[in-house]
């Protein structure tokens, strides 16, 4: 909390860290991550809007945006000393910066989630999830930081290293300044953020939904992930779900860049996040680029989608990830 005679809003990024006795290498990590977002912002706000003529190995296009917030992560990574390992979401195989792994940290990153959204000028992110040493194959739980960047109306950067989720928000000298800490959320929201087709969710899934839209749940859907996460911490209430669909058994959202960091996040403030079956945090990626179904935010809307698809679905019909 802010000592006596001193605002929230004097407190930057890396006080707060060492406040919360971080850990050097860590605190150095997650303040070059904010470092590059400097970088990105101001790619987003100049930059072009165009493609890249490249694809990624999804078969999607890049945009040049894509590609620049890629650079910009990897080189402030790299420039950062202190990783062993880093996986961006739009290469195909994990660069190795150090093959000293002691005191150091591998670091998966999504560097512009939404990146299609931009060009409408909608919120897009930066997702980041950072673990100890030189494996990044580990079940989320096992993550020591986790970090989002919302370039929104405003830029804020949301972090945990597991002692509860704090937002930073960018003030006018471009330095990230504490807005508050330990976000919560309530254990039943009146907020919901569907993702996929609807006319391909499995009937466990449309049952979900239909006991939402009962119970007077509001569709709020941005269309982008870190702003849809971002609502629920900030309102502190809601779900956001992409699910297994009749076409799609796996989703749709990343494991490693998206769903893990996400997750951690989430937990930390008191909510969950879910496959449909088991949680996010204890899913054990077994390729890089792996996929999954999720459900995340409220706890107890969270455990209603796992009960109906239980409840609908058999093992066979749902698709849900089963990893372990």
């Amino acid at each position: 909390m802010p000592k006596p005679g001193k605002t929230k809003f004097q407190i930057d990024l890396r006080r707060h860290l060492r406040e919360h006795y971080v850990n050097e290498n860590l605190t150095h990590l997650i303040c070059e991550i904010a470092e590059a977002s400097k970088y990105i912002i101001h790619s987003i706000s100049t930059g072009d809007l165009g493609v890249a003529g490249t694809s990624n190995l999804y078969g999607e296009q890049q945009l040049e945006l894509d590609v620049l917030a890629d650079r910009i992560m990897r080189k402030r990574l790299d420039h950062s000393r202190v990783v062993a390992n880093m996986m961006s979401e739009e290469m195909d195989e994990i660069i190795p910066v150090s093959p000293d792994c002691d005191g150091k940290y591998s670091v998966a990153f999504d560097p512009l989630d939404g990146s299609s959204l931009v060009d409408v000028n909608l919120a897009v992110g930066t997702i980041v999830s950072i673990f100890e040493g030189c494996d990044l194959l580990q079940p989320g739980r096992r993550q020591v930081a986790a970090v989002y960047i919302l370039y929104g109306p405003r830029t804020t950067l949301v972090y945990s290293v597991g002692k509860g989720v704090h937002e930073f928000g960018m003030n006018m000298l471009r330095e990230y300044t504490l807005l508050q800490e330990n976000i919560m959320i309530k254990p039943q929201g009146n907020l919901y953020s569907p993702g996929g087709q609807r006319n391909l969710y499995t009937p466990g899934v449309e049952a979900f939904v239909t006991k939402l839209e009962k119970r007077g749940v509001k569709l709020r859907y941005s269309g982008g992930f870190v702003p849809d996460i971002n609502q629920i911490l900030l309102k502190g209430q809601g779900i956001f779900f992409y699910p297994h669909l009749q076409n799609m058994p796996e989703g749709k959202l990343r494991l490693l860049f998206e769903l893990s960091p996400m997750a951690y996040l989430i937990e930390q403030a008191g909510g969950a996040a879910s496959d449909g079956r088991k949680p996010i945090l204890d899913l054990l990626p077994t390729q890089i680029h792996e996929r999954s179904p999720v459900f995340i935010g409220c706890k107890k809307d969270v455990a209603m989608a796992e009960e109906m698809i239980r409840k609908f679905e058999n093992d066979k019909e749902s698709g849900v990830n089963k990893n372990s």
